[in-house]
């Protein structure tokens, strides 16, 4: 072990294009690949690691000192880490916070998750900006780095995955825990307003925290849940989960969607933002790296008010494509990339960035109110006692 505890055990990074990085092991020994990206936030690593978003990506922490509050049982986004590998400047396996359960390090070697540390980050997000996501292999141990290389560029791109699938639930399930308060833990909120039906993507634990937390029934359902299955639960409104890898790999789900979203007030964020601008007839394209992080500045067109805010993606909506009654609500400052969608005509909005945030500001949470106004204006207009009177029995039990 070296003084910050990581493993002395060699590690390398090796890029499809050939560039090299050694340094190194942390966590869990042994091989993994997967295209690498970079995340800008400073901090919430536990909550990277367990977005399954990132399935199938390498994550590189452009902060530079990883590890110092430990991970603890509550900050998870889902009930494993789906980062392939982990990159860090410094790694500390001594970590000092009252809420730490144990070190970064021992919960990666848990789960089976390679690291690597003592390499120079900022060169190595610097290829990213100016070469793109590509694909890479991270081994520990003596290696052939010219054989990871070749395996790195045989690897295919994350265009035409469908990660989704990967990552969804089996069956469904119900869920009803709230958000989680300082000295309260999560809460159990009384849970009789609207139904939402939830596609579950890749879905994130705070999502459902939100949901459940206003009043909310929510059934999780899988990613290839068919429209009849889901009208069947007469539910108040339909909301489309974040997730991994090309939204247009997602084939079952775009048509499924474009029925649904005519009758059912719809909000879809990330993955389901972009599966939602597919089903109403846009187009979808790979980025050059992606927004990954906590800081990404958004605009909303219509009043000019800034938010900051959590993202995860390497997909975006091609706004060129856009249907007539399909307009842009928000734009990203950076570069200006479409960051929003509702109908003109219909109760159907998304957005590209995460409004749960975990990690991140709660600059967009009042969105989550937004969709909830919209299912109670449609529930009250069916009877009063509509949405208290609908059952979701016949659901496995919530899980966590």
């Amino acid at each position: 072990m070296s003084a910050n505890g990581a493993n002395s055990l060699r590690a390398t990074l090796a890029l499809a294009d050939g560039t090299i990085f050694v340094g190194e092991a942390f966590g869990a020994e042994g091989k993994v690949a997967g295209e690498v990206v970079f995340n800008t936030s400073m901090s919430g690593y536990q909550e990277i690691l367990t977005d399954p978003s990132y399935e199938g990506q390498l994550v590189t922490m452009t902060y530079p000192e990883i590890g110092n509050v430990g991970v603890n049982a509550e900050d998870v986004e889902s009930f494993k880490p789906y980062v392939q590998g982990f990159i860090v400047k410094e790694y500390w396996d001594s970590p000092s916070n009252w809420r730490s359960q144990m070190s970064l390090g021992a919960y990666m070697r848990e789960h089976g998750l390679v690291g690597i540390q003592g390499i120079d980050t900022r060169a190595l997000v610097r290829r990213i900006r100016d070469n793109g996501a590509q694909q890479a292999v991270l081994a520990t141990g003596d290696v052939d780095t010219d054989a990871l290389v070749a395996e790195a560029a045989a690897r295919p791109s994350l265009e035409g995955g469908d990660l989704a699938s990967v990552v969804t639930t089996q069956e469904s399930y119900r869920w009803s825990s709230g958000l989680w308060r300082l000295g309260e833990g999560f809460a159990t909120p009384t849970t009789d307003g609207p139904l939402v039906v939830a596609f579950d993507f890749g879905i994130k634990l705070n999502i459902l925290r939100n949901l459940a937390d206003m009043g909310c029934r929510v059934v999780v359902a899988p990613s290839g849940t068919s429209a009849a299955d889901v009208r069947t639960l007469a539910p108040d409104g339909l909301f489309l989960s974040n997730g991994p890898g090309d939204p247009d790999a997602v084939e079952g789900a775009i048509p499924v969607v474009a029925e649904l979203a005519k009758e059912f007030p719809t909000f879809g964020i990330c993955l389901g933002h972009q599966i939602l601008a597919l089903a109403l007839g846009a187009k979808t394209y790979k980025m050059k790296f992606g927004h990954h992080g906590a800081n990404q500045p958004v605009i909303d067109v219509d009043t000019g008010v800034v938010e900051i805010t959590s993202q995860n993606h390497g997909f975006a909506v091609d706004a060129e494509t856009l249907p007539e009654k399909v307009r842009v609500t928000r734009l990203n400052l950076n570069d200006q990339t479409v960051e929003g969608l509702e109908h003109t005509e219909a109760p159907v909005f998304s957005v590209q960035y995460h409004p749960e945030a975990s990690p991140g500001p709660h600059d967009a949470n009042p969105l989550f109110k937004k969709f909830f106004n919209l299912m109670k204006t449609r529930a009250t207009g069916g009877g009063e006692n509509a949405v208290a009177q609908r059952s979701v029995s016949g659901f496995r039990a919530e899980q966590g």
